[in-house]
């Protein structure tokens, strides 16, 4: 009863206050990595340019394991997010470049199907039972063989400028700095109201003193992080739909009944089922929502790369599940949030970057992300232990 009390305690400080500890210690270890990159770069590193790129080169993971995230806490698995997001990365391509359709109707239309796929693979795991693992890994050899098909094995460029936008422009540094202060006024605002909403039902928060500490300082990084990348053009734009789209997901799991519902069934879908909630429906839901995250992520590579490729998004569902590890969501369910999935998609990206500046061989970066997601692992299953 005892050790059933601390998961639950467990779970609620993860879905309430979207970070736990083992977030705090992953901000440290990034920010251990800036240092250690910075110094051995000579600086390079920790240039606003590089910084620039590095926030606009990991949106595509980024919304990748946004997606994925609530996908794990459910007790799921998606293997198939690479290659969906590079087959939505050919659709749109298809549409835009082959077919000379609006660039509007063209992401709707890759969004649509890529719905429609998210909706079919849900429907194989919730309703037919067939495991998750084999259905999205099925999907990720017919996605990836069907844009194949689609490109005939070619790359397919150029994109107009205005969808290379979405992929590789800038906001304006007054527009990036409002856009943050705006930004970190409503999540010190949704923080409040949240403090006063557990104090009203008698809930134990944080005293004052350490509450306003707290939104200080992730206002201060916010402003300060927004400003530093100014320097170099403005406000990545791909980093500005990630926030947008990894907000709405956040409030989507921790203020609705509906991202209650995914919590309970990944910590024991059997007293879910048996407590009324409709664990079927929640399965299909999040893999037709991980689909659609996966998708833009897909669109977001397009642009940037400024064409839809036959290799595009190739291993890319590993560094997404990685991340989402990584930023402490647990691949035995229940436990997870969006901002500590994004911390650590962060991670992987400056690792990524401080590694490819340091030209250190692919076969070594390989080497050394996979150590470190069996580590994360291996520290998930103690930690629950």
């Amino acid at each position: 009863m005892k050790a059933s009390s601390g998961l639950k305690d467990g779970a609620t400080a993860r879905m309430g206050m979207g970070i736990d500890i083992r977030t705090l210690a992953m901000i440290g270890i990034l920010v251990l990595l800036w240092v250690v990159f910075g110094a051995l770069t000579g600086g390079t590193y920790l240039t606003a340019r590089n910084v620039s790129l590095l926030v606009r080169q990991m949106a595509f993971i980024a919304m990748l394991t946004t997606g994925v995230t609530l996908i794990l806490v459910d007790g799921q698995v998606d293997l198939s997010l690479g290659s969906l997001a590079g087959l939505a990365s050919g659709i749109v391509a298809l549409l835009i470049i082959g077919a000379g359709l609006d660039i509007i109707s063209s992401i709707l239309i890759t969004l649509l199907i890529a719905a429609a796929i998210g909706f079919v693979q849900g429907t194989c795991v919730a309703r037919f039972r067939i495991p998750g693992f084999i259905v999205t890994l099925g999907g990720l050899m017919v996605f990836r063989g069907a844009l194949l098909g689609i490109t005939k094995s070619r790359t397919i460029a150029s994109f107009p400028a205005q969808f290379k936008a979405i992929g590789q422009g800038y906001l304006p540094a007054f527009w990036g700095v409002l856009a943050a202060v705006v930004a970190s006024a409503l999540l010190v605002l949704f923080q409040t109201l949240d403090r006063k909403q557990k104090q009203n039902y008698g809930f134990e928060v944080a005293p004052a003193p350490e509450f306003l500490l707290k939104q200080g300082l992730v206002t201060a990084f916010i402003v300060g992080v927004t400003v530093y990348i100014n320097q170099y053009q403005g406000l990545p734009v791909p980093i500005l739909i990630v926030a947008a789209f990894s907000t709405f997901l956040t409030i989507v799991s921790q203020k609705t009944k509906f991202g209650r519902h995914v919590y309970a069934c990944g910590g024991n879908q059997e007293a879910a089922r048996l407590s009324g909630i409709n664990v079927e429906r929640v399965t299909i839901t999040l893999f037709t929502i991980c689909a659609v995250y996966t998708a833009v992520g897909g669109i977001i590579l397009a642009a940037r790369l400024n064409a839809g490729t036959p290799s595009a998004g190739t291993g890319a569902e590993l560094d997404a599940i990685a991340a989402a590890v990584i930023g402490g969501t647990s691949l035995m369910g229940g436990i997870g949030s969006i901002p500590g999935a994004l911390i650590g998609a962060l991670v992987m990206g400056s690792l990524d970057n401080g590694m490819s500046l340091l030209n250190v061989d692919i076969f070594y970066q390989m080497i050394i992300k996979g150590l470190i997601l069996v580590g994360a692992v291996g520290f998930d299953i103690n930690a629950r232990r």
